[in-house]
């Protein structure tokens, strides 16, 4: 056998031995499996504000993180069509899943969200007929959570509360009124997506 053959195998061999101890050293979690849950999103439902059992869809339903549709100036500026500052445009809806903003670990934040009804009369160019902006403030504290090696960090949302028209200075507002889902308590922690965590009533 000449000496080309020996050092060829040599190689192949040792590559395979570590081949087989990359494969032996891998864990189970070096992967975030797809289902693992992450930082949740805060789950809100729509009910009749009449009869409270009762889930309502909101008609031509909009929904835009404020700080995407105003300007350094403070000008608001409504999309005309869906686009990346909406969750939701001109539909009708008894649902939605908002993405909370994630600050420093135990300092307070907010996200503010503008709730349009009736989107579609505000783009009809009758200006007879107008829309109604609802304007909802989220405040939290967010702490970080350790998942595993391969998923790192996720953020759950403790001491969470809603309030909408938080100055008084809307005087006509579709929202009725709001509550946390199978509580009475003022505030909530939003740890996963499991079940609703608000109820708007309308």
């Amino acid at each position: 056998m000449n000496k080309s053959k020996i050092v060829y195998r040599i190689h192949t061999s040792i590559l395979i031995v570590l081949g087989f101890i990359t494969l032996q050293t891998c864990e189970r979690d070096d992967i975030c499996a797809e289902g693992t849950p992450t930082t949740p999103r805060l789950l809100i439902e729509f009910f009749d504000a009449t009869d409270t059992e009762t889930v309502k869809s909101v008609t031509r339903l909009s929904v835009y993180a404020a700080d995407l549709v105003t300007d350094d100036m403070g000008t608001i500026t409504l999309p005309e069509a869906a686009d990346s500052t909406t969750l939701i445009f001109n539909s009708n809806a008894n649902s939605i899943e908002l993405p909370l903003i994630i600050g420093d670990e135990g300092v307070a934040g907010s996200t503010r969200y503008f709730f349009e009804r009736d989107t579609n009369l505000r783009l009809d160019g009758d200006t007879g007929t107008d829309s109604n902006i609802d304007i909802i403030d989220i405040t939290y504290t967010p702490e970080f959570v350790y998942v595993s090696r391969a998923c790192g960090f996720k953020s759950i949302f403790n001491g969470l509360q809603v309030t909408t028209n938080g100055d008084g200075s809307d005087t006509d507002e579709w929202i009725i009124s709001i509550a946390f889902n199978g509580t009475t308590e003022g505030s909530i922690t939003v740890e996963n997506e499991d079940a609703t965590h608000v109820q708007i009533f309308h």
